[in-house]
């Protein structure tokens, strides 16, 4: 039997008593909702001071399951794994405590912690010394340490229950969803989008994505695949929405009407207009952009004033001081990574001297010029779905790529996972040539390969290797194929 102890993030239990209650209940539906896809038969039960989830019977690949989806919900600061006994005495609790920890002390340093809730005549101090003496006779190479022990044994007891802590894991933390009002986050599909929609899904606002197109189909594929990675990894316990937007007559009557300079700000202001009028209709309260302050020149802080002019509506930007390596990195921990630098940049417009400093009165002078009816239309064709269905469409659209299992011996594989992932676990085919180019290398190295032959593209899930070969299909590259191991 799989039992797990979730504690809520401690910002949570600052609240007041109601705000509490309508807090733990929520996470306590979000994990009921997540976790029974997988356990239909696990129980959810939320408490003061945690969540206790029980999963009978659960398989080892459904335990690893249920551990990784819990460390991605929102609102969970830590859960322990624990074995469940009756509490007798303090002899039979040192034998519930070393039938997990024993041989885990063996040559360490070790010391006991044991949490108590309720009335009995000892302390915890007392339990911990027992076992703690006890582990320390049982294992002879163990040494009992105060003070920073190589090992923490972990126990809680609850009146006559005893819990014996068999691992801890770190959670997410932040607040459960929908703590918060809806928001809008503009998608591009780089890092800093995702991160940034990452980031207010992670402090209780369900959120939604809004593309705007500015380079066609591959690009609206890749930007959807990384929306619903984000969306199923930290909030599949509700429904969003992913709405597409095509820019590209927008972008063509800024380069025919906007002055060079103004064009990359004007875009904004254009992209803010549209995504606040799409907000309005679907009831959406706030704005989302992974804009970084001094990252390019719309994102000086005179030119955010300019582009925040456009709207009332609230515009939020957690990445505003963040570093693009801290980003980059965020994107690697939250899975995105992969997905957004093998994105397709699309520069809608190209300044060759932009402004650092526009000024409104200028900027608002120039739009003067612009035709808007081109956006209203924009907006008005702008096509929403439900987030939960663009991995069957991405599959569809995506299925034009042949899959292999099986390679002929002229085959030419090529691995295109990152360098990293490639040295770890190299791939070695027998009778196969296999080529190593790392996906964020495939746009500029693959047109100098021998276009005669047929080229497998190779990654651990497939994802990358058929986004890659989609996007080389669409430049006329026709004769590429994706490999996936057996």
């Amino acid at each position: 039997m799989m039992k797990l102890i979730v504690k809520y993030h401690p910002e949570i239990n600052i609240k007041s008593r109601s705000v509490r209650k309508r807090f733990y209940k929520l996470l306590e539906s979000n994990l009921r909702i997540i976790l029974k896809k997988v356990h239909p038969k696990a129980h959810i039960i939320s408490r003061w001071t945690d969540i206790l989830v029980d999963a009978p019977h659960a398989t080892p690949e459904e335990r690893e399951q249920l551990l990784d989806l819990i460390v991605k919900i929102p609102g969970v600061d830590q859960f322990n794994e624990v074995v469940e006994y009756p509490f007798v005495d303090f002899d039979q609790a040192f034998k519930d405590v070393a039938r997990h920890w024993q041989d885990e002390l063996i040559g360490k340093s070790f010391c006991v912690r044991i949490k108590r809730t309720g009335k009995h005549d000892f302390t915890s101090s007392e339990l911990e010394r027992y076992i703690g003496g006890g582990l320390n006779q049982a294992v002879e190479t163990a040494r009992v340490q105060l003070k920073k022990p190589e090992v923490t044994v972990k126990a809680e007891l609850r009146e006559d229950v005893f819990h014996v802590i068999k691992a801890n894991h770190k959670g997410l933390g932040g607040m459960p969803l929908p703590s918060q009002e809806d928001v809008l986050a503009l998608m591009s599909g780089g890092f800093d989008s995702g991160v940034a929609a990452y980031h207010l899904i992670r402090r209780g606002a369900r959120t939604h994505f809004c593309f705007f197109n500015l380079g066609g189909k591959e690009h609206e594929i890749g930007v959807k695949q990384a929306s619903h990675q984000i969306w199923k990894a930290f909030s599949s316990s509700h429904k969003t929405r992913f709405v597409s937007v095509n820019f590209e007559p927008v972008v063509a009557e800024i380069l025919t009407k906007i002055d060079n300079g103004l064009m990359g700000v004007v875009l904004k202001r254009m992209m803010m207009r549209a995504a606040a009028q799409v907000a309005e209709k679907l009831n959406i309260k706030a704005l989302v952009t992974g804009e970084s302050l001094g990252q390019v020149s719309s994102q000086t802080l005179t030119n955010l004033n300019v582009i925040d002019r456009v709207t009332e509506m609230l515009i939020l930007r957690p990445l505003i001081h963040i570093d693009k390596s801290e980003i980059i990195d965020t994107a690697r921990k939250i899975g995105s990574h992969d997905l957004a630098a093998a994105m397709p940049e699309y520069c809608g417009v190209i300044s060759k001297k932009p402004t650092t400093r526009a000024v409104l009165s200028e900027i608002e002078s120039a739009e003067d010029n612009f035709d808007f009816s081109i956006l209203d239309k924009a907006i008005a064709e702008a096509s929403l779905m439900d987030v939960r269905d663009i991995e069957t469409e991405s599959h569809e659209e995506v299925t034009e790529v042949e899959q292999v299992t099986e390679l002929s011996e002229n085959s030419i594989v090529i691995d295109i996972r990152s360098p990293e992932e490639e040295e770890d676990s190299p791939l070695v085919i027998e009778g196969i040539d296999v080529i190593t180019m790392p996906f964020f290398r495939i746009a500029t190295q693959f047109g100098d390969l021998d276009q005669s032959k047929s080229y497998y593209l190779y990654c651990d899930r497939g994802v990358m290797s058929r986004l890659q070969a989609l996007l080389l299909h669409e430049h006329g590259y026709t004769d590429v194929k994706v490999y996936r191991k057996r």
